[in-house]
């Protein structure tokens, strides 16, 4: 029993002394101050049970996978978010996402829960960080009255609105009857009609589109997705507007318009209506106006090549017509205003003395500060949304609730640390106190012993992941999960040590006049053939360094923190191309098609069609995911499972984990050398105990990470460029990952990794830190040299950091 349960339980006998009434009384005041969950089973969770302390800063802790997410997101948060939605009209909740209740006994004593997750904010090329907060609302107010000249309304100063005119009918009472009136209208909207508000307008490279020495007849058409015979390429080969055996080239300038730019037209085709459209808008409708990480693999390095972004030259990429900018405070435009760095904005809110507006610069300075005092000072307003990092989108959505009113809330965060330096943690810890001295419930889910240190009650799960974990092995105060024998308590004050001796450079990558976004004409040589650290304060430059200046030539692999994209019927097998190999080592083995040993093809389930479960929508209500009994979610047809590799069937193999199946590939009847391969990646990354066939829906976000280094591990690349690969890691999992560079290295790989982690700095051959601060303080190499040479000079704030880490 935790500290806090005993010491609950022991006030409650107290209490009780031998009546009835007090005990009732005891149980009503213990529901008012414990959040209780008992027999919870989402995902590997293994009939959790748990007290948590109300008005109390309660940090979850355990190895990556070991069910931290599924208890405080796909339980509490989930169950939260479920019961508010009933209190909803039956009509209003025809409109809202159905929620399932989660596998769970019994879960009381919930408040409202806020959830600030690490999701990022969509890719929508129209979201900044202003329009993503309140601060872009609030300066078109501002603008709309303090502006010279005055243009219009705040919707003059936004370019998410067109301007448009035109006329329509109404109907209107007049004499006691109905009659239809002709009335014009007009809307004023800041929107720039070149760019359409999104501030770079798209090229095509007509080359890539089609081989014009060819006709359509032969295949002219080289986009993907238009291939010969196909309804795409047969709308244009059966229009009648071109003859289809005429070489492109040989088009009159009337054929050519028709085949590139004519206008959505109706017509029969093969006799069915359809329609027509030329080439250049059907593909920017099609592909361009997708967020380009979901494409496929072959769509994405097809826009790669054949689309080119550039600014648009009517806004100057502002976004904003030629009257929005022209209208200023101060000789300040709004276009002016969001492009400064927040913290200057907010000094220049805070110049303007200004009484009829008084309270709008008041409200806006507030929303400017939090920006400052998260650490997100170093951002403009104009900051396109889907750029943030997981954790800058993460404080960005923490904006709105710093100044809120609201008591006796319950906030989830899910590692607020991520992408934080050490010397930011300090003030991300004292935002998490002053939301829990609101008397709010803060239940944060984190890796990082310095946010765990600041807990007044620790849950600890494990003790493994996945199938080994999903238990609860620990919980009370820090002191005590320190003494606890935990794979956690064990690892708390783990500290990684100064190497004796670093690794001799092959070679150096040369950066010349580095200037993306903050940088400032940046020279620097990065060492090849060794393990290269880059550090640096959040917003100092790291990434823009990174991204923006080491050239992605086939020789470079690049794996960030973009999400994984995939859906309920992804897992590991899907995503990182292991299930290939095994579908064609079973068909060779049973002499079949490779297609029947896939789930989201020939060989799915009838009934379930592949999804090993059967989805009942109950319109308002929660809809209910049952097994589908006819396959028993194995997913697969009854005929398919009679096929056999080394004794299993297409869905045993599938419910095998990582280590059991690199076992199982690697030698007799069912020795298939590429699947091994693949697997190998996956047990070097510390993934060994997930199940070939696990959603990836499931997975954490440290396990999103660490399975997409693992398909990277495959790309034939030189040199390695790693963006935080500790987030997400417990104590215990980075020591591995050390593991996993240094057998880069020693392969002869260079490795160059953007990373906060102290124990990634000490472990380095070399340093370069970027600063000294963040935004336009930062953007400069304030040293390069060894973790040994940093920690002795101390002369910047990682190399204090440092040296206090490895107690120097």
């Amino acid at each position: 029993m935790s500290t806090t349960t005993r010491s609950t339980a022991a006030a409650k006998d107290s209490r009780t002394a031998g009546a009835t009434t007090g005990a009732s009384a005891a149980h009503v005041a213990d529901s008012h101050d414990l959040i209780r969950v008992h027999g919870a089973r989402e995902n590997n969770l293994k009939d959790v049970s748990v007290e948590i302390p109300k008005r109390r800063l309660t940090v979850f802790t355990g190895v990556s996978g070991s069910g931290k997410s599924s208890l405080v997101f796909d339980t509490i948060a989930a169950e939260s978010q479920r019961l508010i939605n009933e209190t909803y009209s039956a009509f209003v909740q025809g409109f809202m996402p159905t929620l399932a209740r989660p596998e769970v006994d019994v879960l009381d004593g919930l408040t409202t829960v806020i959830t600030v997750d690490q999701q990022r904010m969509g890719a929508d090329p129209r979201s900044t960080v202003g329009t993503a907060t309140d601060a872009n609302a609030m300066l078109r107010i501002l603008f709309s009255r303090l502006g010279r000249p005055h243009i219009g309304g705040p919707k003059a100063f936004s370019f998410n609105v067109a301007s448009i005119s035109g006329a329509g009918a109404v109907t209107v009472e007049r004499g006691g009857q109905k009659v239809k009136e002709r009335r014009s209208f007009s809307i004023t909207g800041g929107m720039c009609p070149r760019c359409e508000g999104r501030g770079a307008v798209t090229d095509l490279d007509l080359t890539q589109l089609y081989d014009d020495s060819k006709s359509l007849n032969e295949g002219a058409l080289t986009v993907p997705g238009y291939r010969s015979g196909g309804w795409n390429y047969r709308l244009y080969t059966e229009s009648g507007l071109f003859d289809p055996d005429k070489p492109i080239r040989a088009y009159t300038k009337r054929e050519l318009q028709d085949f590139l730019y004519r206008e959505p037209t109706r017509m029969k085709i093969a006799g069915i209506n359809m329609t027509y459209e030329g080439l250049v808008p059907r593909i920017q409708k099609s592909m361009l106006a997708k967020d380009k990480e979901a494409m496929q693999p072959h769509i994405r390095e097809f826009v790669d090549r054949a689309v080119t972004f550039t600014t648009c030259p009517d806004c100057g990429g502002t976004r904003l017509t030629a009257a929005a900018r022209s209208s200023t405070i101060g000789g300040v435009s709004i276009a002016d205003a969001c492009a400064m760095q927040i913290s200057d904005l907010a000094a220049w809110v805070r110049a303007l003395d200004e009484p009829s507006v008084a309270p709008l610069l008041t409200a806006l300075g507030q929303t400017l500060d939090s920006f400052v005092e998260i650490g997100l000072g170093y951002l403009s307003l104009d900051r396109p949304a889907g750029t943030l990092s997981g954790g800058e989108a993460q404080r960005t959505k923490m904006i709105r609730h710093l100044g809120s009113s609201l008591t006796d809330v319950t906030y989830v965060f899910d590692e607020p640390t991520t992408g934080l330096h050490p010397h930011d943690i300090q003030r991300m810890n004292d935002l998490l106190l002053r939301l829990r001295d609101k008397g709010n419930t803060v239940l944060v889910v984190e890796h990082k012993p310095e946010v765990v240190a600041i807990a007044d009650h620790v849950v600890d799960l494990g003790p493994g992941a996945g199938t080994a974990g999903g238990t609860v092995c620990f919980e009370g105060t820090v002191e005590g999960l320190r003494s606890s024998g935990t794979v956690t308590g064990r690892h708390f004050d783990d500290r990684a040590a100064l190497k004796d001796s670093v690794r001799e450079p092959t070679g150096t990558l040369e950066i010349r006049g580095a200037n993306a976004h903050n940088l400032r004409d940046v020279d620097v040589d990065l060492p090849l053939g060794v393990l290269c650290v880059i550090t640096g304060v959040a917003g100092s430059g790291k990434s823009s360094l990174v991204r923006g200046s080491i050239p992605a030539s086939q020789g470079v692999v690049f794996v960030d923190q973009t999400p994984i994209r995939g859906s309920r019927r992804s897992n590991p097998a899907t995503y990182t191309g292991l299930l290939e190999p095994i579908r064609k080592a079973f068909a060779k083995a049973n002499g079949v098609k490779p297609a029947l040993f896939s789930a989201n093809s020939e060989g799915a389930c009838p009934t379930c069609n592949g999804a090993g479960v059967i989805y009942t929508d109950l319109a308002m209500m929660a809809g209910v995911s049952t097994t589908c009994e006819e396959c028993e979610g194995k997913r697969f047809d009854a005929s398919v499972l009679e096929y056999h590799l080394g004794g299993r069937d297409i869905s045993e193999v599938l419910a095998m984990s990582v280590t059991e199946a690199e076992e199982f590939f690697g030698s007799g009847e069912a020795r298939t050398p590429a699947a091994h391969a693949v697997l190998g990646r996956l047990v070097d990354v510390g993934l060994g105990y997930l199940t070939l066939g696990q959603p990836l829906t499931t997975l954490s976000g440290g396990e999103r990470q660490r399975l997409k280094l693992a398909t990277h591990m495959a790309d034939k690349g030189g040199v390695y460029v790693l963006d935080e690969p500790t987030a997400g890691l417990h104590l215990a999992d980075v020591e591995q990952l050390l593991g996993l560079l240094d057998r880069l290295v020693d392969a002869g790989k260079s490795v160059i990794v953007v990373e906060h982690h102290q124990a990634v700095m000490a472990h380095a051959d070399w340093i370069v830190d970027l600063g000294p601060g963040a935004g336009h303080d930062g953007g400069r190499v304030v040293f390069e040299g060894t973790p040994t040479a940093l920690v002795t000079s101390r002369t910047t704030l990682t190399g204090e950091h440092l040296a206090a880490y490895v107690g120097r």
